[in-house]
């Protein structure tokens, strides 16, 4: 399994948000988070911005939505042509109608958990996602600390998806850097979200060279 390396624009220059699509060119996808004020204590934007990342067609686009009704708001993500779009099971009234909306739209479809969200009531349904998205940080805010407790959840969403035998990735978001991509890799994490470790880095394009090769040495294990 190839690690897919997926930059935040979350911290980066919106005044020239071209040019740091630019900068991570070289990257897999470009992770577009949304945040609404009510999910989480954080506004970013919403999908303008989302669409005009789109449209610039530099990278395919990962929308993390952190915001309340998904069911209502997460179909207009696929409608303007992100690659994939992922919302909080927290916050969605009805996950498989919407992760099914979302895939009759074109879009691959993620599930987001929060730091305390346990795996285990939603290991039935994961045949209806693409990607599961174990947050490595409380969402709402750029350049806070991976949260190490989480690695367990990781091995256990990935021994889940392993038994039943489906072809879904983990994602993690927060805190992804040199220093912890490898254990979240060999936790069984194949998507990482970095925001911070990539902008604030000399050169963001060497940067997202070496993430992607401290986590290729054990992604190849899952």
């Amino acid at each position: 399994m190839e690690p897919t390396i997926s930059p935040s624009i979350l911290n980066c220059d919106i005044g020239d948000l071209r040019g740091q699509l630019e900068l991570i060119r070289s990257a897999d996808i470009a992770h577009v988070d949304v945040m609404d004020n009510h999910f989480v204590p954080n506004l970013s934007w919403g999908l303008p911005v989302v669409e005009s990342v789109v449209n610039s067609a530099v990278l395919p686009v990962d929308a993390h939505l952190m915001i309340e009704d998904p069911d209502r708001w997460a179909p207009g993500y696929a409608e303007v042509g992100c690659h994939s779009v992922t919302f909080h099971v927290e916050a969605a009234t009805a996950p498989v109608r919407l992760a099914r909306e979302l895939h009759r739209l074109g879009s691959k479809v993620g599930l987001a958990l929060r730091p305390a969200t346990d795996i285990t009531p939603f290991v039935d349904i994961l045949c209806e996602f693409d990607m599961i998205l174990v947050m490595t940080v409380e969402p709402g805010f750029g350049g806070q600390s991976f949260i190490e407790s989480m690695i367990p959840k990781i091995r256990r969403t990935r021994e889940a998806i392993r038994t039943a035998d489906l072809p879904v990735s983990i994602q993690v978001d927060g805190g992804v850097s040199r220093a912890t991509i490898e254990m979240a890799a060999e936790a069984g994490a194949d998507n990482f979200v970095a925001g911070s470790a990539v902008f604030k880095a000399e050169d963001a394009a060497s940067e997202i060279d070496l993430l992607r090769s401290l986590a290729a040495a054990h992604c190849h294990a899952h």
